[in-house]
């Protein structure tokens, strides 16, 4: 965007709610290594395995010194468990000095990795596999990494969204900022952040929001529906006064000019029945009217309100209704 976000130091200055999403904050401190791993007995096993698999996934590597496979398997698997920051735990325990646990699981083969969760066994492999299969294995006994980052954004878009249809626009306007803030390519938050300043009658800063963005942002859907909103308010203040049309109407109801320009004007008004009627009541008198044009008009209308919105079903039932009887 040219402007990047013209109103991120000023949108929503009087708000008297929160939003500061988006700020520094201090990073999550990753638990230390010695928490991560360790060595255990038969006599610590219950504690450091069996009870602690119950807060989270437990990884038992069984080895042996004199284990080649062992050797290659321990410098990885510490690697990967320690990256994984948290998310598993990883248990060492040496088969030669403590084998009955080895022996009552069925071990016969190592290097052995057992998982344990809620206290019992789940999954496991053995072998001194490759560092992307022991990756794997934890995503399948812990779950994928979840993207705080990115569900952040999706809460704080939420309430955005929240806030907007409740009417507190500055509050609304001010969190589609900070996400634009944090996430400057974020179509869903520009989209509105540029329905906010039209509903506050802000269209020049709306469409300077939406200038000169980047061909991707430019073509999402959102953004492209708020685009064609301006348009139709910027031809709306064009077409003259609404009672003179609606008197235009009453004296010839089918001024069909007249009723097209009134439906213009009704839909950025915000009374989306009337507008949608109106351009039924075109094409039900004449489809040939401007070459079906209030059918085009109509459908332009679905566009910006959306596929879902109330006021489009119900149009787009009588458009059926006109369009298949």
């Amino acid at each position: 965007m040219s402007g990047s976000n013209p109103y991120q130091g000023s949108f929503g200055s009087q708000m008297t709610g929160q939003a500061t999403y988006g700020t520094s904050a201090a990073p999550t401190t990753a638990a230390p290594v010695g928490d991560l791993i360790k060595d255990t007995t038969t006599a610590t096993f219950a504690r450091d395995v069996l009870e602690a698999s119950r807060q989270q996934p437990v990884l038992v590597d069984f080895w042996a010194p004199w284990c080649g496979p062992c050797k290659q398997l321990t410098p990885i698997i510490e690697k990967v468990v320690t990256e994984a920051a948290g998310r598993v735990k990883l248990v060492k325990m040496n088969i030669d000095d403590h084998p009955s646990i080895a022996g009552q699981l069925g071990i016969q083969s190592i290097p052995a990795v057992i998982a344990f969760s809620g206290g019992r066994p789940i999954d496991g492999f053995m072998g001194a596999v490759p560092e992307s299969q022991i990756r794997e294995f934890i995503d399948k006994v812990a779950g994928p990494v979840v993207d705080d980052h990115k569900a952040e954004i999706e809460a704080a878009l939420g309430d955005a969204k929240a806030l907007f249809d409740s009417g507190d626009l500055e509050n609304a306007g001010g969190l589609y900022s900070a996400v634009l803030q944090a996430d400057p390519e974020n179509a869903t938050a520009l989209a509105g952040l540029a329905n906010c300043l039209i509903a506050m009658g802000q269209t020049a800063e709306a469409r300077q929001v939406l200038s000169d963005l980047p061909e991707a942002m430019a073509a999402d859907a959102a953004v492209a529906a708020v685009s064609k909103k301006l348009d139709q308010i910027e031809e709306a203040r064009k077409l003259g006064d609404p009672q003179a049309l609606e008197q235009a109407l009453a004296t010839n109801p089918d001024d069909h000019e007249a009723r097209m320009k009134l439906a213009k004007i009704r839909n950025v008004e915000g009374d989306r029945t009337a507008a949608a009627d109106h351009l039924l009541a075109i094409m039900k008198r004449d489809r040939t009217f401007d070459d079906d044009g209030a059918r085009r008009e109509l459908l332009a209308f679905f566009d910006v309100w959306g596929a879902m919105d109330p006021a489009t079903l119900a149009a787009r039932r009588k458009l059926s209704s006109i369009l298949f009887s």
